[in-house]
């Protein structure tokens, strides 16, 4: 195996919100759970849809799309929260769908690229992964991911306020 080959050293869980694919590290992910109505809090951000129970803790539940500022998700059978480690904090995030767990190396990461958005990025850089169809055959082309970086998402203020 030369140094050109590509190994992988981390995984990624894949998801969409709309058309597009995310990625987030696996080591952040500590639950896929089905969407369930979070119980609604008041006086905290819109992308805060409330708080649920994980096993006796409380945790918020952010609708990721609306963080992103993009259109709030439309809730169907495939809906989930990702249950996700940030800052030593547990979250939620309604996603639409997840898609797929994918090994990358750290070297197919390419950097997220460079504009000017008024705060800092949320993602952490883009990878082209193999697409897997529905029948379970891979497509030549492959699809760009956008990997978030969690602690950019600057929800570690907001958690606080909905836990």
């Amino acid at each position: 195996m030369s140094n050109t080959d590509t190994v992988a050293d981390r995984k990624i869980v894949t998801f969409t919100l709309g058309k597009q694919i995310f990625g987030i590290d696996m080591t952040s992910l500590i639950e896929i759970r089905e969407w369930e109505d979070p119980t609604p809090l008041p006086s905290v951000p819109p992308f805060i849809k409330g708080v649920t129970n994980l096993r006796g803790n409380v945790i918020p539940v952010v609708g990721l799309s609306e963080r992103l500022g993009w259109e709030p998700s439309v809730i169907h059978p495939r809906s989930c929260i990702l249950v996700v480690s940030i800052s030593g904090k547990q979250a939620g995030f309604l996603v639409d769908e997840v898609t797929d767990i994918v090994a990358i190396g750290s070297q197919e990461v390419q950097p997220a690229p460079d504009v000017e958005i008024g705060e800092p990025s949320v993602i952490q850089g883009l990878v082209r992964i193999t697409a897997r169809g529905a029948d379970g055959t891979k497509s030549e082309e492959g699809q760009m991911v956008l990997l978030l970086d969690l602690d950019a998402l600057s929800l570690t203020k907001h958690l606080d306020l909905a836990a």
